[in-house]
């Protein structure tokens, strides 16, 4: 991605009136900035998760103190929920809190950068049914959004297949297979594949199912990489990166602009775009229904009683 359009402010009449949104990973950057726009736009309630309380505290204060918020939505309500990805009981724990607290939820917005799979998975399994739920009651779609990356299509499998009979997660864990810097762009590809092959199984009508990509931004996501490459990445994201509120735009365009045609579709700069090549065709269609097959069984042996949709 050598260089980026940029992205309009939200269109006129677009809000979130009415509607509850959750937001996985929302302490800072995209998460946090996304949370602020949807309540300006006049979300009802707006849940972001943190690792901590003291994470929680911050992110709150940032929200109850912005003037933007204050000014257009003043009766909003915004909660914290903590839930720490790297940590299944933790999913486990933050669903059932949902499930107890959250009697309608219009838009589940997957946005944990570095923690993009099972823990999310499990995540949108567990709350699809509240999101049907929910879309009946309005008698419109709800939103399962999971943001990509065009850097999904930067994947290992050209040079590391992924054999018969192996399952997704023990190869992409394998180390014979591991590529420096390329775990990220791998998880990723799983993302999309795993939102291609739900969508299959989930009506358009019910639940729109999709990935934006939000672009090269500028936030914290790269801060535990090595110096040296910290600092040519914030030199890519000066001279070509967007700023986290244009990044944001993307997401509140794929949970409320986008519409049925974006369903289990990747999206770049707020339009439907081709996803990698080994998602594409017949072969695709068994790459992302393996994916699926796998990341089932995977949070199944945490979670035996998972709802899956067939």
């Amino acid at each position: 991605m050598m260089s980026q359009p940029f992205l309009p402010p939200t269109p006129e009449g677009v809000n979130f009136a009415g509607q509850t949104v959750l937001i996985t990973g929302g302490n800072s950057g995209l998460g946090l900035e996304t949370a602020r726009q949807c309540l300006t736009l006049q979300a009802k309630r707006v849940i972001i998760t943190v690792r901590s309380e003291a994470k929680a505290q911050d992110a709150l204060s940032t929200l109850r103190a912005d003037p933007d918020v204050r000014g257009s939505n003043p009766d909003a309500t915004f909660d914290a929920f903590i839930l720490d990805l790297d940590d299944y009981q933790s999913a486990i724990d933050f669903v059932h809190k949902v499930k107890q607290e959250v009697a309608e939820l219009d838009v589940l917005l997957c946005n944990a950068g570095t923690f993009n799979c099972y823990s999310q998975f499990l995540i949108v399994l567990e709350l699809l049914p509240l999101l049907r739920a929910t879309a009946a009651t309005r008698k419109t779609p709800s939103r399962c959004t999971m943001v990509g990356s065009y850097s999904h299509a930067d994947n290992t499998l050209a040079d590391h297949p992924l054999p018969d009979g192996v399952s997704v997660v023990e190869h992409f864990d394998n180390p014979a297979n591991y590529v420096k810097f390329k775990q990220y762009m791998n998880s990723k590809l799983v993302v999309h594949a795993f939102v291609q092959h739900l969508a299959t199984l989930v009506p358009a009508n019910e639940v729109i199912v999709n990935a934006p990509c939000p672009g090269v931004v500028a936030t914290t996501l790269m801060k535990d990489f090595p110096l040296w490459l910290r600092a040519i990445i914030f030199v890519w994201h000066k001279t070509l990166g967007r700023s986290v509120e244009q990044g944001a735009r993307a997401l509140i365009y794929a949970t409320r602009v986008a519409a049925e045609e974006t369903h289990g579709k990747y999206l770049s700069n707020n339009e439907v775009a081709s996803a990698a090549s080994v998602l594409s065709g017949k072969d695709g269609q068994e790459f992302a229904r393996r994916v699926w097959t796998d990341s089932c069984s995977e949070v199944r042996k945490v979670k035996p009683d998972i709802p899956i949709p067939e």
